[in-house]
């Protein structure tokens, strides 16, 4: 079975409303990229570097994961009497806590928490009662709990803001199709489908015009605009196809596997990157959500192995990189008669990698009686998201006041990363 990469029909048109991301500044005449422009990656590469080396990977789920999967409950009676058909027993499931259990479709990720780089948080989530698709993404972006309340701009556009003098060619970037409104409002981010589509339009020629153009120059501009050339010129030559992984890691050919795959690239060329956001659509499952087969398995044994290549392929780099792994809502806790799940409210979250506090499942349970659920039926968000993030930011990123982050949010923390 294919996995159709856009969105479901339950929001049709999402997807032509989030525009793609600028390459890099504007297009100049002749298709070629204008680098002269006063932009955030100009003002970076002509000043002297202040790299950080910590690196946060988020990876969002987008269309509603259904955590209940992801990470089952198996030990809730309330859980299977909810899900005859969906629900997954002890037998089922990798054991983490005798409570809940890692979904056999993410078996890839066993090495991981065995070897203490992987936690998961549940029934998390944000104050979204809409169960849009496209409020609650956008809600989580900003780094909301509801609408209405916090500073404007992405959340992690903040954080940039917060550290600008951390400098670097590229410290910031989105490997999408469609605009990441967590980077919205940052000066210092780049946005792009892959790598293989960063490239000067317009090849020797192009490239032989901008080098003349700048050259010798003394100003602002001519000085940006030779290390923005730079830049090109060390990815130029970057293939992703010829990428050889280390430490016998292997990726395979789906869309996670090439964007994790994008991203070690990236990462192994010192660059200065600091944060990176990468997608996974596909999972509003209300049909056929499935439990050995279906969409969920199919999508969670694309993601899996992905993670898993990538943590391998960097190896000791990966105690750098933190990859965070998040949904905008989970998925009701009654299945339907078509065997799928409608929008629920809370889900799980994944951390692997550097400073995570790992084999540990972080959670103040609900419970999932009809009693303890919240809305027409969801499992009942009981940690905010944004406590997640913000620990994340202040013990990896450094960020010196997440309250310029996350307005109006409490100090109190999970201690999933040391």
């Amino acid at each position: 079975m294919a996995i159709d990469k856009r969105w479901s029909t339950c929001e049709e048109g999402l997807e032509e409303r989030m525009s793609r991301r600028a390459m890099m500044t504007a297009a100049a005449a002749g298709g070629m990229m204008l680098l002269g422009q006063r932009t955030s990656l100009a003002q970076a590469l002509v000043q002297d570097e202040q790299v950080h080396d910590q690196i946060l990977v988020v990876v969002f789920l987008r269309g509603g994961a259904d955590g209940l999967s992801l990470v089952a409950p198996y030990a809730d009676d309330d859980y299977h009497r909810a899900r005859p058909s969906l629900g997954l027993t002890d037998k089922d499931v990798y054991d983490l806590d005798g409570q809940f259990g890692l979904n056999p479709a993410l078996s890839a990720l066993r090495p991981a928490w065995d070897d203490g780089d992987l936690a998961v948080v549940h029934a998390v989530g944000s104050g979204d009662v809409t169960h849009s698709h496209f409020e609650a993404m956008s809600l989580m972006e900003r780094g909301q709990k509801i609408e209405g309340t916090g500073s404007s701009g992405g959340w992690l556009a903040r954080h940039l803001l917060a550290t600008p003098e951390r400098r670097s060619p590229m410290r910031a970037v989105g490997i999408s199709s469609r605009t990441q409104e967590s980077l919205s409002g940052a000066l210092d981010a780049l946005g792009f489908p892959s790598l293989e589509d960063y490239r000067l339009r317009g090849g020797k020629e192009a490239h032989a015009r901008l080098t003349k153009l700048y050259e010798g120059g003394e100003d602002l501009i001519a000085g940006a605009g030779r290390e923005t050339l730079k830049l090109v010129n060390t990815l130029q030559d970057v293939s992703v196809a010829d990428y050889k992984p280390d430490n016998g890691a292997v990726y395979g050919d789906k869309h996670m596997d090439t964007a994790l795959k994008e991203t070690a690239i990236l990462i192994k060329q010192d660059l200065g990157l600091e944060v990176v956001c990468l997608d996974m659509d596909g999972w509003d499952t209300h049909h056929a959500q499935g439990k050995d087969i279906g969409w969920m398995p199919l999508l969670m044994q694309e993601l899996a192995p992905a993670l898993a290549a990538f943590r391998k392929d960097l190896g000791p780099i990966m105690d750098r990189v933190t990859v965070v792994v998040q949904t905008e809502f989970g998925r009701r806790v009654n299945e339907t008669a078509s065997l799928g799940t409608d929008h629920g409210s809370a889900s799980a979250m994944l951390l692997m990698g550097g400073g995570v506090n790992g084999q540990k499942v972080y959670t103040d349970w609900p419970g999932l009686a009809e009693v303890n659920r919240s809305g027409p039926g969801d499992l009942k968000v009981t940690t905010d998201y944004r406590r997640v993030l913000a620990e994340v930011l202040e013990k990896r990123l450094q960020t010196p006041d997440t309250n310029a982050v996350f307005q109006g949010l409490s100090a109190d923390r999970l201690n999933v990363l040391a």
